[in-house]
């Protein structure tokens, strides 16, 4: 999967763009709100969704598996806040507890074992009061149901890169545990459209 997403990301790069997601916008509102001094990004890539973290006076703190990308933070984008270089199945990757937990996409390419045991560690890595938020795509995606199936809700997008699609029953059964108090719909802009995707919120107590 690391080599394959390698290959992949200077393409990716040019249909995401250098701007922040929609989601890492709402996001950020919400965590300013909530005081968050220090976030963990899982999936950091190459630092477009830190950005308005950082530029709020946070900490943050990112995963990242693409070394390549790692480097375009660094270099094209200027960032210089620690990424732990690996797999976020290899999670936790330290020991700190953080107000706050922000992952864009990514869930969605693990399988369901790996989906619950990311959950769970991420949740673990939350002081109490802290808040954790992933925004996953949604099966109204027009991609939705391309490609081989590997299971329910879940295709081969492309060669070794597989996709589980969400929608709110899935949301409620994988995110039931860590404390929901919002699911809300966004749609994310790509190059030359858009996906819709789910937004969950979960606070821990």
């Amino acid at each position: 999967m690391t080599e394959i997403w390698e290959s992949l990301f200077a393409a990716r790069r040019v249909m995401w763009g250098d701007q922040p997601t929609r989601s890492a916008l709402l996001a950020r509102d919400f965590f300013v709100t909530r005081g968050a001094r220090d976030l963990l990004i899982p999936g950091v890539g190459y630092g477009r969704n830190a950005k308005p973290f950082i530029d709020s006076g946070m900490s943050v703190t990112g995963i990242e598996v693409s070394a390549s990308a790692i480097a375009l933070a660094r270099s094209d984008l200027g960032l210089n806040f620690p990424i732990h270089h690996g797999p976020v199945g290899g999670m936790p990757l330290d020991t700190n507890e953080y107000d706050g937990v922000f992952c864009y996409g990514l869930a969605y390419l693990l399988d369901a074992a790996g989906r619950a045991k990311f959950y769970a560690d991420c949740f673990r890595q939350l002081r109490p009061g802290g808040s954790m938020i992933f925004t996953v795509i949604s099966k109204t995606a027009p991609m939705y149901g391309q490609g081989p199936k590997l299971g329910e809700d879940w295709y081969e997008r492309a060669p070794g890169v597989p996709m589980f699609f969400y929608d709110r029953a899935s949301v409620t059964r994988e995110f039931g545990a860590y404390g929901i108090t919002e699911i809300s719909e966004i749609d994310e802009p790509v190059e030359g459209g858009s996906y819709p995707f789910l937004t969950v919120t979960c606070v821990k107590g």
